[in-house]
């Protein structure tokens, strides 16, 4: 399920249709107490994981301060780039909104089986939610004053807020982010780990794109879906996270179209996309379970057929699976897709 279009309406954004909408082994979590097993997973030794102990606090995205007596070690998640961090920091969540979904778009950790799937993403069971006794809930706000915000600090558990996206650098976004969840659960140590393997990832690749000696250097990354018959196409243009780190690469992103201020994305059609030029056209390679295949509806367009990219074969998919709006191991599989394309 893509990311939910009431937040980016309130924020200003486009008006965009879809409402609809990826791996490391992690132990579970217990059901109760205030001790956690740690995730088991690929860089989760017990070196990486050493943890801070003493009292917390710290300001939210939103300067509000956040304070607990210990790092968390409960920790229940509402939004899909926060389970990602959480397992990445070697912790498994004790509950999770839409777990099935996480698993279809998010392969860049695993989140175990026996995690308490507590609803939707925009309307969580909270119910369900605090019979997992969490002592922090990660949450994904836009104002200080977001409702989920309210409803879940009469419960009196502290909620820590992160901000859904900022276009303006939306790189240093994602780590702000992960910092956060780091600090909340004490495990600041592993995040300068993953931070310092994400930022040798992006560099080798870079070499690896320069060393490739493209003819053409634009591309447009999108993903769409079908709605009565009619495909709607959605870029992701300047601020958003692919599209940055394409940039990062060395690459530049084509799509100039209007964009909204969080995560630079656009709307457009068949036709807009043939405003692009000799741009590669990049794609989302997760089916949506809930809808037919864009790229099998727009293939029945001769529009389609018209545009360059799609004339040479110069379009191709990233793999299912990959987190468009993740932490900094989709960060990594986004980079490792964009080099795998260049460099076939």
């Amino acid at each position: 399920m893509n990311k939910p279009f009431a937040a980016l309406a309130a924020l200003g954004a486009l008006t965009l249709a879809l409402t609809a909408c990826g791996t490391t082994q992690t132990a579970a979590a217990p059901a109760s107490g205030g001790s956690e097993k740690s995730a088991t997973g690929a860089g989760c030794t017990d070196d990486a994981t050493k943890t801070s102990t003493g009292p917390v606090e710290l300001t939210d995205a939103f300067g509000r301060t956040v304070e607990l007596d210990e790092p968390a070690t409960k920790v229940a998640v509402l939004e899909w780039q926060q389970v990602e961090d959480v397992l990445t920091l070697c912790l498994t969540p004790v509950a999770v909104a839409d777990t099935d979904g996480y698993r279809t778009w998010d392969s860049a950790e695993e989140l175990p089986e026996d995690v308490t799937d507590v609803g939707t993403r925009q309307e969580p069971n909270l119910d369900a939610l605090f019979a997992t006794e969490p002592d922090l809930v990660i949450v994904e706000a836009y104002t200080r004053d977001d409702a989920i915000i309210g409803q879940l600090e009469k419960y009196g558990v502290p909620v820590l807020a992160t901000l859904g996206a900022n276009a303006e650098d939306p790189i240093q976004q994602m780590l702000d982010t992960f910092d956060l969840i780091a600090q909340a659960t004490g495990r600041e140590e592993r995040a300068e780990v993953v931070k310092d393997e994400f930022e040798q990832h992006l560099a080798d690749a870079k070499e690896q794109v320069t060393d490739a000696d493209l003819e053409v250097t634009e591309f447009v990354f999108f993903d769409g879906w079908v709605d009565g018959g009619n495909v709607s196409l959605r870029p992701f243009g300047q601020g958003s996270l692919v599209g940055e780190l394409g940039e990062e690469l060395g690459l530049t992103n084509a799509w100039t179209g209007e964009v909204d201020p969080a995560y630079g994305l656009g709307q457009t059609d068949i036709e807009g996309m043939t405003t692009v030029g000799d741009a590669m056209l990049l794609h989302s390679g997760t089916t949506d379970p809930e809808s037919e295949s864009f790229i099998d509806a727009a293939e029945k367009n001769p529009a389609w057929a018209s545009i360059p990219a799609v004339k040479e074969d110069r379009i191709e998919a990233f793999p299912a699976g990959i987190w468009t709006f993740g932490g900094p191991r989709s960060a990594e599989q986004i980079i490792d897709a964009y080099v795998d394309v260049i460099t076939k």
